[in-house]
């Protein structure tokens, strides 16, 4: 049985307006992203792998085209329906973390499970802090924790709502290096282990190297970096 698409896109044209200028930042995009897959985007800064991934994400919206977000065309949806989407459907990890300064590391893992309604969230909260080894932290707020400890938190709240896909943005970027390091490993274990399309926009060439797919966004296309004869391999019999 063939492994389904979970995240789409066909036609994407997305254009902004600068003072008396148009620019096109994605022209006639196609792509095609199956579940379980790990995709990293790529290409020069100002390119627009932001704007692509929060399209994609329906939080913002092409100026033609459609995306298809497992199974929704949330292209055409309001920014409601856009948002039931990605309430049921994605996570996010940030650059910057985006963690609320005013809710413990507990407090902002069970956030996203209380707006969907939940009624016991501090145990999955809890379940996820621990698998990304935060469990002394668990009421600590984030001004308390390292860059590294809140991205850690990020994670968790990312997959405490078990998410189809996980969309990353520079999730090491405000990381150094040995630190950065320890969250790829976990963000691909968690992918491993839980079946979530990863898709990561990034500048960092380790990161890049370990997904399955490396897709570079150039003059508003994507085109396909070949896999080497190692990922190639585990794409086989992966």
């Amino acid at each position: 049985m063939p492994t389904p698409v979970v995240i789409s896109a066909v036609d994407l044209v997305k254009k902004v307006t600068t003072g008396n200028t148009q620019l096109t930042i994605l022209k006639d995009l196609q792509l095609a992203i199956k579940a379980g897959e790990s995709v990293a985007i790529v290409g020069a800064s100002g390119a627009g792998k932001s704007t692509l991934l929060s399209i994609l994400a329906g939080l913002d919206q092409p100026t033609s085209g459609e995306v298809v977000l497992a199974g929704k065309a949330i292209s055409h949806l309001d920014e409601d329906g856009r948002a039931a989407v990605r309430a049921k459907t994605v996570g996010f990890v940030f650059q910057s973390f985006q963690l609320l300064p005013g809710l413990t590391a507990l407090e902002n893992v069970m956030l996203p499970l209380e707006l969907t309604g939940v009624s016991d969230a501090k145990t999955p909260a809890t379940n996820w802090l621990t698998k990304v080894g935060l469990q002394a932290r668990l009421d600590h707020y984030p001004k308390q924790l390292s860059g590294g400890e809140q991205q850690r938190v990020a994670i968790a709240r990312a997959f405490v709502t078990e998410p189809k896909v996980l969309f990353a943005d520079e999730p090491t970027g405000n990381l150094d290096q040995t630190t950065g390091a320890t969250i790829i490993e976990l963000l691909f274990e968690l992918n491993q282990q839980h079946q979530t399309t990863l898709i990561l926009v990034t500048h960092d060439t380790q990161l890049a190297g370990r997904c399955l797919r490396q897709l570079h966004l150039d003059a508003g296309q994507l085109h396909e970096q070949p896999l080497t004869n190692e990922k190639r391999g585990s794409a086989t019999h992966g």
